[in-house]
């Protein structure tokens, strides 16, 4: 006997929880478990490639069905078990289940597949690169909770998989330490100011020099190899401090591989690639869009006492304005927020025609696109690494390596 379906149901080609067995075969770039039936793609959270799983399906799309996973009839021997309590539940991770070299794997297939379906290139992708540290690496996490009902706060944490409901987390594996220590007094001290909240918030927990910062405010300072780095708390900064100077100096070893002298670091934020790059080059010129943001650089170059470095505030449309130096020895590093650059960025890029060009980019997809119109533009792409910055998660860190052709 079937549940009653949802009014949008649509019956086809399954019944609304109709259970079907399937082989999975491979991983979307959201970590779910991908199967056919008679050719109709069936997509499975939790299923691993190679396994046998029965299916209970909850929806009909128009050329895939999404089912539960009910019971794993042939296990995956990269099946194992998961560090935290809550894998399954909370919305945060979705490879704890699998092998570590195994997550490294599919996230380097995923960038390779990008490439191949987005650009119609097939070419090699370097094997991803592994975080030193694969639990206890986050340096912020932010949870948050429901406005108070009858005064009260329930659940303090992180939405719950495929749900808009939160669940409660006291402890998060894939956060650092002094964060998971600071966690149940913060909870604490949460419900024991539920009347100030009207409506639900979040909160900020940021590791910096071993205390936990939760003004977003306030000022936090992270340390690269020998470069420090002020910040806000609240504002953007790579979260995994176990993998930067790994991260940083492969973008430096291949921004200094075609011989140029100077290096220009678009979308420098807080001056992450620009600063801890600057002893290779003879002149750094980070540029930012952003105020706020191009001061944290300039006092990051004052904090590091740089000589060589200069922070440049730019009017988006005139990003490349101020450069001064020959397109043909100077490299340019870009890092976009997740939507990736804007056409009339690229533009730009390609209208200065640095020698080459190392894009870093959170989220390949985006990235593959920009890289189409920097190959119309007269890009080679050189060299595709992938980069583990988020274990456990599906979130996977790539640089592009371009040259001018």
């Amino acid at each position: 006997m079937h549940k009653r379906p949802p009014k949008k149901f649509h019956p086809e080609p399954f019944e609304y929880h109709q259970e079907i067995e399937l082989r999975i075969d491979s991983l979307t770039n959201l970590g779910q478990g991908v199967g056919r039936v008679d050719g109709w793609v069936v997509f499975v959270p939790y299923a691993l490639p190679g396994e046998l799983v029965k299916t209970r399906i909850f929806r009909n799309d128009k050329n895939h069905s999404q089912g539960d996973l009910v019971e794993i009839l042939e296990r995956s021997e990269d099946r194992v078990e998961p560090g935290c309590p809550l894998f399954g539940e909370c919305g945060g991770c979705q490879y704890q289940h699998l092998s570590y070299q195994k997550q490294l794997a599919w996230k380097t297939r995923q960038v390779w597949e990008l490439l191949k379906h987005m650009a119609g290139e097939e070419r090699d992708v370097n094997f991803c690169e592994s975080s030193d540290q694969i639990w206890n690496y986050r340096s912020k996490i932010t949870p948050h909770f429901d406005r108070p009902r009858d005064g009260v706060i329930s659940e303090i944490g992180f939405l719950r998989a495929g749900r808009r409901q939160i669940l409660n987390v006291e402890k998060c594996p894939i956060a650092m330490d002094e964060i998971n220590e600071a966690l149940p007094a913060v909870h604490a001290d949460v419900r024991a100011s539920a009347k100030q909240f009207r409506r639900g918030a979040t909160v900020l927990l940021r590791a910096t020099e071993g205390r936990v910062e939760r003004n977003p405010k306030a000022i936090a300072r992270e340390q690269v190899g020998d470069v420090k780095f002020d910040f806000v708390a609240g504002e953007f900064f790579q979260n995994n401090p176990f993998i930067l100077e790994k991260f940083t100096g492969y973008v430096g070893e291949k921004a200094l591989a075609g011989g140029a002298k100077y290096l220009v670091d678009a979308y420098c934020g807080a001056g992450l690639f620009g600063l801890c790059l600057a002893g290779r080059f003879e002149k750094v010129m980070g540029v930012e869009v952003n105020e706020a943001g191009a001061k944290w650089a300039k006092n990051n170059v004052e904090l590091n006492e740089l000589k060589n470095v200069s922070i440049l505030q730019a009017d988006a449309e005139e990003i490349f304005k101020e450069i001064d130096t020959p397109a043909g020895e100077t490299v340019v590093i870009i890092d976009p927020p997740r939507k990736g650059s804007t056409p009339e960025f690229l533009a730009q890029l390609i209208e200065f025609g640095p020698e080459r060009v190392v894009y870093v980019s959170c989220d390949p997809a985006t990235q593959v696109r920009d890289y189409k119109i920097l190959r119309d533009g007269g890009y080679i792409l050189e060299e595709v690494q992938p980069f583990d910055l988020f274990p456990h998660t599906r979130h996977v860190e790539n640089v592009m390596i371009l040259v001018k052709g």
